[in-house]
């Protein structure tokens, strides 16, 4: 018994000392991505989770690879058999929506609830590329902000040329909602405008994230910490600040949050739909924005919108009205 309590008193003193000494330690818990769960999986395979895909690679930069899986709309899965990358990729100017999805931290583009979505708007008649960023699964380099945003702005880049005109939608989870929101700005400083931006679980910043997870809460006692860890994010150059900037963002807006979430609170999404209605007044912009919340009483939380037999129906509501 008293190892035990002698082994939490040294592990609650040593956390902030690690993050002190090699503040890198702390943007590692942040991405979480050598986690690469589900463990022994061949990601070149995605045969053996996900039907109807085709893995490929993109070099955002010179010596990073990203991986990558493309997963056709129902319209082509009986023609998909024994096809390749170049078939795949003449099929995204089918006229289908494109969705490219931006995942959370942990894991990789075959972790469950990722695959269980995509194979739900597969089936609603959306191609999905779903992005494992730089650190990420099987993709090289090692994950920063700045990185991640570029692979996602090099992998929207490529699948607009590819288009042919087709809806090419950001859909971003969790930490991947910062990663969404980062390429739409970067894509509205280049002088154009994403179809559509979809948010699922959104937070207002990464740092709003941190000082609120249950383990920085037992420190909040101690002066001067919560300033402590903002320091230390800034030093990593970590912001994902969704706020900011969907006080710039024009585009469409589609917010999924679930009441009950207990990884970004539920009060974050409701105050990112807020700023945007704001934004788009202020700047006379009349397209879609809506925000979708679910009862606690559905047991959704943070990673399970996926199990809302509507989604399909809602999210293909939201992109028709971009149709018109």
């Amino acid at each position: 018994m008293m190892k035990a309590a002698s082994f939490l008193v040294a592990f609650y003193v040593l956390v902030p000392l690690i993050i002190y000494l090699w503040p890198w330690t702390l943007a590692y818990a942040v991405f979480a991505h050598l986690l690469r769960v589900p463990y022994f999986i061949d990601l070149t395979r995605p045969e053996y989770v996900l039907n109807h895909t085709c893995n490929f690679y993109l070099e955002p930069e010179q010596g990073v690879r990203v991986g990558v899986w493309h997963t056709l709309p129902a319209s082509h899965w009986d023609e998909a058999a024994g096809k390749g990358p170049e078939w795949y990729r003449g099929t995204l100017g089918d006229g289908n929506p494109v969705i490219i999805y931006l995942h959370g931290n942990v894991g990789t583009r075959a972790k469950d609830h990722r695959v269980q979505l995509v194979k739900i708007l597969s089936t609603a008649g959306f191609h999905i590329l779903s992005l494992d960023y730089r650190g990420f699964g099987d993709s090289t380099g090692q994950p920063s902000e700045r990185g991640m945003t570029t692979d996602a702005l090099h992998l929207y880049t490529w699948v607009e040329r590819q288009s042919a005109g087709s809806l090419v939608c950001l859909w971003g989870h969790s930490l991947g909602s910062g990663v969404a929101s980062n390429t739409a700005v970067k894509v509205q400083e280049q002088g154009s405008v994403v179809d559509a931006l979809i948010l699922e679980a959104p937070f207002t910043s990464i740092g709003e994230v941190v000082v609120n997870f249950p383990v920085a809460k037992l420190y909040t006692f101690l002066p001067g910490f919560e300033l402590f860890l903002w320091n230390t994010l800034e030093t990593n150059k970590l912001l994902f600040s969704n706020e900011d900037n969907l006080k710039a963002l024009t585009c469409p807006l589609l917010i999924l949050h679930a009441e009950d979430d207990d990884m970004v609170p539920y009060h974050m999404g409701q105050k990112l739909y807020q700023i945007s209605v704001r934004t788009h007044r202020e700047r006379s912009k009349d397209v879609p924005l809506e925000m979708i919340s679910y009862p606690a009483s559905r047991g959704l939380s943070h990673s399970n919108i996926y199990l809302d037999p509507g989604l399909s129906k809602s999210v293909g509501a939201f992109l028709h009205k971009l149709r018109g």
